[in-house]
């Protein structure tokens, strides 16, 4: 019994030890790093709305456009393939023949009246969005150097 009871101990101390080396092996992420998945996540979502209100009328909710009218951005190539046209795009509209995706569109985009910080914020929404992927954010300031 004194043995069982010392087998109990030890292994109770191991475990406890165990316990404590994980507590300081692991860190907790900064609190900038916390802050920054925070204000991406908030943004995406300020981004959604503003498509919401201001896209989603031609491109419709699921992005992916009307054919033959209005192009369509879900896994679209032209978003992926030319990130300062889709910028200017958005913040001062669109006019003319594009090809997306191997079909060609010819249509008027109006200008949608955004802040920079607006086209930055949508552009990050539909470039994550539907099958579109990007590695780099697109800033505010990215956005105020785009030039018609």
């Amino acid at each position: 019994m004194k043995f069982r009871s010392s087998v109990l101990l030890i292994f109770a101390i191991v475990a406890l030890s165990c316990k404590e080396n994980r507590k300081e092996n692991y860190k907790k992420p900064s609190k900038e790093i916390s802050s920054i998945a925070s204000t991406e996540k908030k943004n995406f979502q300020k981004g959604k709305k503003i498509y919401a209100n201001k896209c989603a009328q031609c491109h419709l909710a699921n992005g992916k456009g009307i054919p033959n009218l209005y192009p369509p951005l879900a896994s679209s190539n032209w978003l992926t393939e030319k990130r300062e046209e889709s910028i200017r795009a958005v913040k001062y509209g669109l006019n003319g023949e594009i090809i997306v995706n191997g079909k060609t569109f010819e249509n008027v985009m109006l200008p949608l009246d955004l802040s920079d910080k607006e086209v930055a914020e949508v552009m990050n929404y539909i470039m994550n969005s539907w099958g579109n992927t990007q590695e780099k954010q697109v800033t505010e300031r990215e956005v105020s150097a785009v030039k018609k």
